[in-house]
């Protein structure tokens, strides 16, 4: 789905301020062979999961609160502060484009485009999926691969608490956009997609939403684009639907 291309759209790739950040520079200049992995921990994550969201906001018309499409956002995330350990924030892009996604530090951004043609319970769904991307991982994964890409992948090493050096805002946009934009494997959104399905179970909403989302966006939108095979996934759902009805 952000689902978000993540959206997730999406996750979840850029410096912070913070002592624990990347840093990139840093870690580029030091003649560090390449091929050692680039470890990032969970705290790391996080915190540039945060720049990354002050970042999309800044460069993005996010719907004021009092906004029809923002107050329609609360009412279907409404009892949605945390979900499984991760505390969420929800806003609107008053955009045509039919996306959304969520990063690490569990902002979620769902777009106008998208509001226009779904239901309720199917946006709950995208956003159940994109969820799953990050409490399964995925987000990290690509988080790491954006940033040995924006590196040039040469000379990035493990971090550990590396000084941080600021980011122009070029590189900054270049590393959220890249995550936003990144595909995830076939493998990984059937996870997430399971783990989407058992959101919209666990808060009572209805699953089927998910299904027929599937087949209202096929493969022609921008949120479903890199997500392939959207008649079989459908079909999942619905086999997951009737084997707990039983």
């Amino acid at each position: 789905m952000t689902m978000i291309r993540n959206t997730l759209f999406l996750a979840t790739c850029l410096l912070t301020a913070n002592a624990s950040a990347l840093d990139i520079r840093g870690l580029t200049s030091t003649g560090l062979k390449a091929g050692k992995a680039l470890t990032l921990s969970d705290e790391e994550v996080i915190a540039t999961a945060e720049e990354a969201c002050v970042y999309m906001d800044r460069e993005n018309p996010v719907a004021p609160t009092a906004n029809p499409y923002a107050q329609r956002l609360a009412k279907i995330t409404e009892g949605l502060a945390n979900e499984d350990g991760l505390n969420l924030s929800f806003k609107v892009y008053r955009t045509e484009e039919v996306n959304a996604w969520a990063m690490a530090n569990g902002c979620v951004r769902v777009y106008t485009g998208l509001m226009d043609i779904a239901t309720d319970d199917e946006i709950r769904g995208v956003i159940g999926h994109e969820i799953g991307h990050v409490k399964l991982g995925h987000s990290k994964t690509k988080m790491r691969t954006r940033m040995l890409a924006n590196a040039g992948r040469e000379g990035l090493a493990a971090s550990g608490n590396a000084a941080v050096a600021e980011l122009s805002q070029g590189e900054l946009g270049g590393l959220a956009e890249g995550f936003i934009n990144a595909q995830f494997s076939q493998k990984e959104e059937s996870a997430a997609d399971e783990y989407g399905y058992r959101f919209m179970k666990r808060h009572s909403y209805d699953p089927a939403a998910m299904a027929s989302m599937f087949r209202k966006f096929g493969g022609s939108s921008s949120v479903m684009s890199s997500h392939p095979g959207s008649e079989a996934r459908a079909t999942r759902i619905d086999a997951m639907i009737k084997k707990d009805s039983r």
